[in-house]
Formats: C-alpha cells, sequence, structure tokens
C-alpha cells in the first residue's frame, strides 16, 4: 500500500459539514496520513465516535495540525502540493460569502487543479474519491500536465 496524503480545509461556515463526513469516514481515514489547517486540524483530533458502546478519539495525535488558513495555512497545504507531498485535498469552501483571505483560497485551488491531485469541495465527491479502488493502487500515480515541464524548461529572452 503506498502512503495517501490527505489535506482537509474548511471554511467556519461549513466545518461541521466536514467533521460529519469525517465521522462518516473515519475508519477509512484513519488508514491515512491527515493535514489540516488550524482550527479544522484541532476539531477532527478532538472527534469523539462512539464505536461498540464506547467513545473513542480516533483521530487524537493522527492529524498534522498547519496554521489556521488565512495565517498561511492554505498556502502551507499549497507548497506541500507543488512538492508532491499532498495526493488529495477535501476543501469544503463556503461559497456563499467572500472569504477575507479570498486570494490565499484562490492560489489553493489553482495548485490543486495545476498538480492533478484529488480534489473535492463537497460530500458527494469527497466521498466518492475515497472510496475510488485508485486510492490504495500501487500502480496508480499522479499524472503531471505537460505544461508544468513545458513552464520549467521555458526559453527566457
Amino acid at each position: 500500500m503506498k502512503d495517501i496524503n490527505i489535506a482537509l480545509v474548511a471554511h467556519d461556515g461549513r466545518k461541521q459539514e466536514l467533521l460529519q463526513w469525517v465521522k462518516f469516514n473515519y475508519k477509512m481515514l484513519t488508514t491515512y496520513k491527515l493535514y489540516a489547517t488550524g482550527t479544522t486540524g484541532k476539531l477532527i483530533s478532538d472527534l469523539v465516535i462512539e464505536e461498540e458502546g464506547r467513545l473513542t478519539k480516533p483521530f487524537k495525535g493522527k492529524v498534522t495540525r498547519l496554521l489556521s488558513g488565512p495565517l498561511g495555512g492554505d498556502q502551507q497545504i499549497g507548497a506541500m502540493i507543488a512538492e508532491g507531498r499532498i495526493n488529495m485535498l477535501v476543501f469544503f469552501c463556503d461559497n456563499l460569502i467572500v472569504q477575507g483571505h479570498q486570494n490565499d483560497v484562490s492560489a489553493l485551488t489553482r495548485l490543486a487543479a495545476l498538480y492533478n491531485i484529488a480534489f473535492a469541495t463537497n460530500r458527494t465527491t469527497a466521498d466518492m474519491l475515497l472510496t475510488s479502488t485508485l486510492i490504495d493502487d500501487p500502480d496508480y500515480s499522479i499524472q503531471l500536465p505537460g505544461c508544468i515541464d513545458s513552464y520549467v524548461n521555458r526559453a527566457l529572452e
């Protein structure tokens, strides 16, 4: 099984929705390395699951917390994507309000698309990505688009 690194991000208006998704998928998610922006990471780490009549915190100590999104966490995840260290981004964006750090949000989503990683902005897509047979396929790898190589090797005048 290959290492899968998943970044989890949610704006304030969608944090509860992301937590419900994490709770629903906790058995699968605990098998992967998780990264999350500040508050989202804390909420996931503190998430209580009832299993077989007992309460557990399956993510305690298992989520690498980055900075809060507006304080640089979005950019940290973006850098990890560019370095090939993130395989999947689950980002529940609140598209009904303009974020104070909208430029960071736009940059993060641009990098996810540019580097061709699995990227979900809603629960349905996140469920489909997480349950794809390709997620653990050792023969599958992310294919970087040719435009990246072309850009890196462009002639400068």
